[in-house]
């Protein structure tokens, strides 16, 4: 599955002058709801791997964006079934919601969008017309 360093949420992990393992991570939007449960499971990830001092930091600055989702992160939500932002937040197309979706079940560019939110907020539902599939789209920002 997709992991949150595929998605460019983990910014860094680095050893700080007192010996500290410090993780920082960006949540994906400012109210994201996972953004605590995110926290827990990178600390926890990082005493099972056997480090005592640890800590992990959120950094909103620069804000996350999807642009940050990387080549490997974006063709495993395609093979889950959501289809990764097609556009660059620098897009005009972006900001206007005029994106253009690919049904990651068949590949059709044949979409539509049902709802503005999806099974989260950072998500849309869209509907592919080719195949009648439903499907989540990771919305650009």
């Amino acid at each position: 599955m997709v992991t949150i360093a595929d998605l460019g949420i983990l910014r860094s992990i680095a050893l700080d002058e007192e010996g500290c393992i410090v993780a920082q991570v960006t949540p994906t939007y400012s109210g994201c709801p996972a953004t605590n449960l995110i926290q827990q499971m990178v600390l926890e990830a990082l005493h099972e791997a056997g480090f005592e001092n640890v800590r992990v930091e959120s950094v909103l600055s620069p804000a996350w964006t999807t642009d940050w989702i990387s080549s490997e992160g974006r063709e495993k939500l395609r093979q889950f079934g959501i289809a990764p932002p097609t556009e660059t937040s620098n897009s005009k197309r972006a900001l206007f919601g005029e994106t253009l979706v690919t049904c990651p079940h068949c590949g059709s560019g044949e979409t539509e969008r049902v709802s503005e939110f999806g099974s989260t907020p950072c998500k849309a539902l869209y509907r592919c017309l080719a195949c009648r599939e439903p499907f989540d789209y990771f919305k650009c920002h």
